[in-house]
């Protein structure tokens, strides 16, 4: 992984979120690739490329298309996708990829590709502060190609606007 570029399925899919992304679309783009290569850090198999590029591309998506509470639609979305394009053998395993993403815990299930996944977002939403045997070259890289644009700001705004509406449960993407 010595250059970092733009992959077709990411392109494919944003840009049929660009109009609901709005001003958004820089900085879920930036996230979506920093999350795609994190995790392509971590994996070496080449069969999971495709995988990783399109649970990135869904995993968040939920936040624009139904609110902050976005884990099933995104899922939805995802599965959507799978099934135009004749992939719904991998439904379950992405759907487990966006499904834990936010798990604080490790996951230890059947595809360790849901792991890595989990891991490459933590980095990135965290901003570094965990790795997770990721080497803080590839990190820096990434983000120099894929600059943060903003995004921590925009989960912190998110964040608060979805607690002044569910203060008992301000965070429910996350999962133990």
């Amino acid at each position: 992984m010595d250059q970092f570029t733009s992959n077709p399925i990411i392109e494919n899919i944003l840009n049929g979120y660009q109009s609901i992304l709005k001003d958004d679309y820089p900085i879920y783009r930036n996230h979506v690739y920093r999350i795609y290569y994190l995790a392509l850090s971590l994996d070496s198999n080449p069969e999971n490329s495709d995988k990783y590029a399109i649970a990135a591309s869904f995993h968040d998506i939920g936040i624009w298309t139904h609110s902050f509470d976005y884990i099933a639609p995104s899922i939805q979305l995802a599965t959507e996708y799978l099934e135009l394009n004749n992939l719904t053998d991998w439904n379950e395993e992405i759907s487990l990829m966006i499904d834990n993403h936010h798990k604080i815990s490790v996951y230890k299930g059947e595809y360790d590709s849901v792991e890595v996944f989990r891991k490459a977002d933590w980095v990135d939403v965290v901003m570094g502060i965990k790795m997770y045997g990721i080497s803080k070259s590839v990190f820096k890289s990434v983000k120099k190609v894929f600059p943060i644009k903003g995004f921590h700001c925009f989960l912190i705004k998110q964040t608060a606007q979805y607690f002044l509406k569910s203060p008992l449960n301000p965070l429910p993407m996350f999962k133990r």
